[in-house]
């Protein structure tokens, strides 16, 4: 039997929830934001979009665009209640689901779809209930995996409803600038089109595998496959509940890809050093991004084996970011571990020395500082520590 998924998408979020909170700004162009200088936006209306305004644009950039943009505070504690609000409405009427982040989330509706004369049915349902319980438009995106679930969401905004089969990825999924693929960062754009591959299409037809090696890496074959409509993951909806974490909270947001790049290979080198300590490894990575909105996006992936070794955490880690990262300025990362005992992950850990292993963490940690990270960064990470210290 097909897999059938949803990709639920709110539309506007934090500018609709605004809406709510006070309808006479229904029909005008707003943005979500900080109202400083330095200030950018975390979510444009519709209206505001029509002049050119987008999330993580710099505030006095907007009211360039558009002098009679009006700037509303964020209530982020809000926000989080309508998500969480969102999500159960959304479980209500799926299999199960995964949280992508505060205003998107998958479902797998395989089984519950076929209660249903018409499948699309169980989609109509959906958006209704969201907008009729919540007030919030959303738009939804139906294919047999998660990709082009996602992909189908993002082609009719506002209350859209679209199905993307496999036989129609040439004709819906090809055609689009290759900007628009998920997993495709922005700096990897123009090294795309330097080489010609304009759209999606152009991408899933490259004949040269191996000259897209240098800028995917190992998620080569990956990229290609989903360029093509094919895409092998399941939701993930529970997690083992005791993992094991570390996150970093910056002083200032980074949008430099080297700078937290090299945050992760810090990150994942304390990760496994405490998974060593613990005599643990799992078989479920997760990574969290925190935005520049206080916005999260969490992402896990189920490995073969266990894992436990930084080199192993770094790759893994930076595979779901560079999979994940939508280019906005981001205030904390973190990595976890789950998943403890599968597969005898607890014995094979046993296999090695403990203290040979945290001794070789710590002398490669002492090594990555300086190649990996700029100064800025660690200056940040400095600072932080000592705060933390002052505070405790």
């Amino acid at each position: 039997m097909a897999h059938v998924y949803f990709h639920v998408d709110l539309n506007a979020f934090f500018a609709s929830a605004e809406v709510l909170l006070d309808p006479s700004l229904k029909g005008k162009p707003i943005v979500v934001s900080g109202n400083t200088r330095r200030s950018v936006v975390a979510t444009a209306s519709y209206e505001a979009r029509a002049y050119g305004i987008h999330s993580a644009m710099p505030l006095p950039e907007a009211r360039q665009l558009c002098p009679d943009l009006i700037i509303v505070e964020p209530h982020f504690t809000y926000y989080q209640n309508l998500s969480a609000q969102f999500t159960q409405i959304v479980r209500e009427h799926a299999d199960q689901i995964e949280q992508a982040s505060i205003d998107e989330c998958y479902a797998e509706v395989t089984q519950t779809i076929q209660k249903y004369p018409k499948p699309l049915d169980l989609a109509w349902q959906l958006q209704s209930a969201i907008h009729s319980q919540l007030g919030l438009p959303c738009s939804i995106g139906v294919a047999p995996n998660m990709f082009l679930a996602k992909m189908a969401s993002d082609m009719k905004k506002p209350m859209g409803i679209t199905v993307l089969r496999i036989r129609e990825v040439s004709s819906k999924l090809w055609p689009l600038d290759i900007s628009q693929m998920r997993g495709v960062g922005v700096k990897t754009v123009p090294l795309l089109k330097e080489m010609g591959i304009n759209t999606i299409g152009d991408l899933a037809n490259y004949k040269d595998t191996q000259a897209l090696r240098p800028i995917f890496g190992r998620r080569t074959e990956q990229i290609l496959a989903r360029a093509n409509g094919h895409d092998d993951r399941q939701i993930i909806s529970d997690f083992d509940s005791k993992s094991v974490g570390v996150s970093e909270t910056l002083l200032e947001d980074v949008t430099d890809y080297d700078e937290l790049k090299g945050l992760f290979r810090i990150l994942s080198r304390r990760l496994s050093s405490r998974l060593a300590e613990e005599k643990k490894a799992g078989n479920t990575l997760m990574i969290r991004i925190k935005y520049y909105d206080f916005s999260n996006v969490d992402r896990s992936r189920r490995l073969e084996q266990p894992i436990w070794k930084g080199d192993d955490l770094f790759v893994q880690a930076m595979s779901l970011f560079d999979e994940n990262w939508n280019g906005n300025p981001v205030r904390l990362a973190g990595i976890s571990v789950s998943g403890f005992g599968e597969n005898g992950a607890a014995e094979q850990l046993n296999l090695f020395d403990e203290n040979v292993a945290r001794r070789e963490e710590t002398v490669s940690i002492l090594k990555d500082l300086n190649h990996e990270l700029g100064s800025n960064l660690l200056i940040r990470a400095s600072q932080a520590e000592g705060k933390r210290h002052e505070n405790g």
